[in-house]
């Protein structure tokens, strides 16, 4: 048994950790939590009162959501190198970008799905401003570099990309070709793959699973 416990829902966040959990390269456990049912669990609320997923538990530390997850495995894991080393230089760039990607980002790209516009003379109301300033912010940290913090892949790399894929998949981010080139090299890692299989097969697994008997 690991003591590395992942739960998730293979249409939903949790893909972005199931993609940071096959780049660390540890062992761990998968289970699955249905939205209307073991989401809502006693069972489940004790490790996620929000009834949300993804969620770990490691030993007894649990972790939610997507950057605080990526953030904490970076750590103690270091021997994958998904972070910085601290007191490194790049570390600053390293957090700033990790966190832009869960504020600015996920604001904007939330915004944009639910076709909800900010005024102009409101912007400075909302973190992020405005869409056209956070696709711009992250186009100039990208322009000219292959990751991030223009030396290596990290956590941040993985999480922003994973809001990039997902925003230009379903028209929330406008495709740039710096994004599309972007998302394309961190589509192609190993670890991104073997993830994105294990979640896709587990959708192909539910769909073909009989409806439950009335």
């Amino acid at each position: 048994m690991s003591d590395l416990t992942f739960y998730t829902h293979p249409m939903s966040r949790g893909r972005i950790v199931r993609w940071m959990l096959e780049e660390v390269g540890q062992p761990y456990e998968t289970v699955l939590i249905d939205f209307a049912t073991t989401g809502k669990s006693p069972e489940y609320l004790a490790i996620n009162p929000m009834g949300k997923v993804p969620a770990i538990k490691h030993g007894d530390t649990v972790v939610t959501e997507c950057a605080a997850i990526c953030a904490y495995l970076a750590d103690v894991f270091p021997q994958a190198g998904l972070a910085p080393p601290h007191g490194s230089k790049r570390r600053g760039p390293y957090y700033r970008w990790l966190f832009f990607g869960a504020g600015p980002v996920e604001q904007s790209t939330t915004m944009q799905s639910l076709k909800v516009d900010v005024p102009p003379e409101q912007s400075a109301m909302v973190g992020f401003g405005s869409t056209a300033a956070v696709m711009d912010a992250m186009e100039g940290a990208l322009k000219g570099r292959e990751y991030l913090d223009g030396e290596a892949f990290t956590a941040a790399d993985l999480y922003l990309g994973s809001h990039l894929g997902w925003g230009m998949g379903f028209g929330a981010i406008e495709k740039r070709p710096v994004f599309e080139a972007y998302v394309a090299r961190l589509d192609a890692r190993p670890a991104a793959i073997r993830a994105n299989q294990i979640d896709d097969d587990l959708i192909a697994a539910q769909q073909k699973a009989p409806a439950p008997a009335e």
